[in-house]
């Protein structure tokens, strides 16, 4: 038996890997995404998101790709896992993610492909949109020399593509070591964590779209977890699940305040 069956769930509601079924939309993320949608249908050209890690800013990225139809939009998310990307590599994943194959082999050749790709795309009546993850990654200035470039590429009262970059607040120091690319920056949004409010219902929801048909956990259970957490959402999720594991094996229906304590103290999130 797992802790699914035992608390009547039809799947694990607290899990930290992106699922839009479980987005929970606040008036925060609701706003941000107003802003950054109005940057790609004006092409504003670039647009920012900066938060703390696990203030949720790789749901809102995947969130906001799925509102982007593919009749409108030629879109792609891309996520950077290391910063000894190259210029390159970058130009390459951007060429093959917004429809040309194949990728010539030639920087200067690439840049060709991507221009004329992009008019086509323009001429369509579609937008090219990249929103790029962990962009706090591209750390060589050679790639904010890239981006910015891209930025030049335009026609009349438009940019021919927009670039969402979401990342730790370090982005803006990395930023900022081009000056001219900061200039360009048309909309820039932050993330913070949660209320102690618009956590609890964060989780109520979560809960109710794994199929819980009664309150597992209590208020004051709630409480606790919002306390905790920071509201910082990795961090709920995180909590939460633990506290429906350790409630599952230690047999108990009823979940306790002394039971997050516990966790709380084993994920060693206190103090």
């Amino acid at each position: 038996m797992s802790y699914e069956q035992f608390y009547a769930l039809r799947e694990q509601p607290f899990s930290n890997t992106p699922d839009a079924r479980f987005f929970f939309r606040v008036d925060q993320q609701a706003d941000v995404l107003a802003r950054l949608m109005h940057a790609v249908n004006t092409m504003k050209g670039l647009a920012v998101v900066v938060g703390d890690v696990g203030t949720g800013k790789t749901t809102l990225a995947r969130c906001m790709l799925d509102q982007l139809d593919d009749a409108q939009y030629e879109s792609a998310l891309l996520v950077i896992i290391h910063s000894a990307i190259s210029s390159e590599w970058l130009l390459r994943k951007i060429a093959s993610q917004i429809g040309i194959a194949p990728v010539a082999e030639e920087k200067v050749a690439i840049l060709t492909q991507i221009y004329q790709r992009l008019m086509e795309l323009h001429e369509a009546g579609r937008k090219a949109v990249v929103l790029i993850d962990e962009a706090n990654m591209l750390q060589q200035r050679e790639i904010l020399e890239e981006l910015r470039g891209f930025l030049n590429l335009e026609v009349p009262g438009s940019k021919l593509i927009t670039f969402i970059l979401f990342g730790l607040p370090s982005l803006d120091e990395i930023l900022a070591l081009d000056a001219p690319l900061t200039q360009r920056v048309a909309v820039k949004c932050r993330l913070s964590s949660l209320s102690s409010e618009v956590t609890k219902a964060y989780i109520r929801h979560r809960l109710k779209v794994a199929g819980a048909g009664r309150e597992i956990f209590s208020e004051a259970v709630l409480d606790q977890i919002a306390a905790d957490s920071k509201g910082i959402p990795r961090l709920i999720n995180t909590i939460a699940d633990n506290v429906l594991l350790e409630g599952y094996l230690r047999k108990r229906d009823q979940l306790g305040v002394d039971l997050v304590k516990d966790v709380v103290r084993d994920l060693g999130l206190t103090g």
